[in-house]
């Protein structure tokens, strides 16, 4: 038999044989003014902490805490890096919005609300705890069958053996047991400590590492992990390979590739303009936006190839290209006036008509031109509405009017090419949302995320 004199007594525990008898068992002990007390059943018992008088834990407001915690520092730590440190608008969204800190906010209130959870049972719970004294005892096996244990704590203010014996059996319980300290080893092992240390010395290794590397430069080649994904074996062309089930290396190309410059539509799908329509009026805008389509990041093609660019041809009179002015050696005409004045600011003289040069004579077929008298100069006559009309109009950025001119008489097409179907119109409908709705708005009517 053991010799129990010079053990510590740890505590003492009753058993029973229901709930029935648990409970009344527990409000009696808890009368009696004892605090550090404790019961084991099988099974959750509705009520038991009351019982027992176990006051609320205080693990609710850890968790309150930490998830609190976690959602300011995910506030700060965006405001920080989106508004302050680097600004930056994604998706049309303000420097600061909360709609958007809201996922980032959520996850690191969970986590560390979670942390919190975790780490404040262990604590208040004394955990992790190597062994219990009551694990000594083989009548307490059947805590997890089909006993009920009540056990109250020799570090109890009001603890007496004799006095908690008596209470206990008092209350119902069947089957008495002191339960007396553990002699095994409490201090943890030495060499336990030691693994334990050099476990955590040698996991700053790499963190020194990747610290070095981020301050020093090196001529020597990067560590590679994953060495085939670095150097992957590469294949001529015509050869076979033993990676693919058809034994080819060139593999074919993805359906619906289409390869620089060789497409298959036509320019009007890509432009919206009916190009035929348009080779009748303006030859020179079709090769520019065929060229714009072939090729476009040649730089002598213009940034929006709808746009085409307007011929010096269409520059008022008088503003000619200098590629278009006379030269210095070129004769003017003969009917230009001797004082460089137009002919138009000269008074009329006072010859007769019929001594006017041949060309200038009105041709029989037409009503002689009623002619002013010779104290009215001609320059005062107003140009004439056909003369005027000729004119084109000059396409300049100072110049709207010719700009709108020019789109007005461009042949777009009047049928959209593609053939609609519910399947192109939700496609339309997601390019829609994806590229254009942030300055448009939903309905196109330019109330978007961007203009707000």
């Amino acid at each position: 038999m053991t010799d129990k004199s010079n053990k510590k007594l740890h505590g003492i525990y009753a058993e029973f044989d229901s709930v029935d008898t648990l409970l009344p068992a527990c409000r009696k002990v808890r009368d009696a003014g004892f605090t550090k007390t404790d019961a084991f059943t099988p099974f959750p018992v509705h009520g038991i902490d009351k019982a027992l008088g176990i006051k609320p834990t205080a693990l609710p407001w850890i968790v309150l805490a930490c998830g609190l915690t976690g959602t300011t520092v995910a506030v700060l730590m965006q405001v920080w890096m989106n508004t302050i440190d680097y600004p930056y608008i994604i998706s049309g969204k303000p420097f600061f919005s909360m709609p958007a800190f809201i996922p980032v906010s959520f996850e690191l209130t969970i986590l560390l609300s979670a942390f919190g959870a975790f780490f404040g049972m262990l604590a208040l719970n004394g955990l992790p705890k190597f062994s219990n004294p009551v694990f000594t005892s083989p009548r307490f096996d059947r805590a997890t069958d089909d006993k009920f244990f009540l056990y109250v704590d020799s570090a109890d203010p009001r603890f007496d053996a004799k006095g908690v014996s008596h209470l206990l059996a008092e209350a119902g319980g069947s089957e008495l047991q002191e339960v007396y300290e553990d002699e095994s080893e409490t201090s943890v092992p030495k060499w336990v400590i030691g693994v334990v240390g050099a476990l955590a010395l040698l996991s700053l290794i790499p963190l020194l590492i990747a610290a070095r590397m981020r301050v020093t430069n090196s001529s020597k080649p990067r560590f590679h992990v994953f060495y085939d994904m670095d150097f992957s074996p590469a294949k001529d062309a015509q050869v076979t390979t033993s990676l693919f089930a058809d034994g080819r290396a060139a593999r074919p190309d993805v359906p619906g590739t289409v390869a620089v410059g060789q497409f298959d539509e036509e320019l009007d799908f890509y432009t919206g303009i009916d190009m035929e329509a348009l080779s009748k009026v303006d030859s020179g805008r079709v090769g520019r936006l065929v060229r714009a389509m072939l090729y476009p990041d040649d730089p002598a093609n213009p940034s929006d190839p709808t746009k085409a660019e307007e011929k010096p041809a269409d520059l008022p009179k008088g503003e000619e290209t200098p590629s278009e002015q006379p030269k210095a050696d070129d004769k003017p005409a003969d009917d230009k006036p001797a004082d460089d004045k137009p002919a138009d600011d000269k008074p009329a003289d006072d010859k007769p008509a019929d001594d006017k040069p041949a060309e200038t004579a009105p041709s029989a077929d037409k009503p002689a031109e009623k002619t002013k008298p010779a104290d009215e100069p001609a320059a005062e006559k107003k140009p004439e509405p056909a003369a005027a009309a000729s004119q084109p109009a000059v396409a300049s950025p100072s110049a709207p009017a010719a700009n709108a001119q020019l789109k007005d008489t461009t042949p777009w097409l009047k049928k959209n090419p593609l053939e609609i179907s519910e399947e192109v119109l939700m496609r339309g409908r997601a390019q829609f949302e994806i590229y254009c709705v942030t300055c448009h708005g939903n309905d196109g009517r330019g109330n978007g995320l961007v203009n707000r």
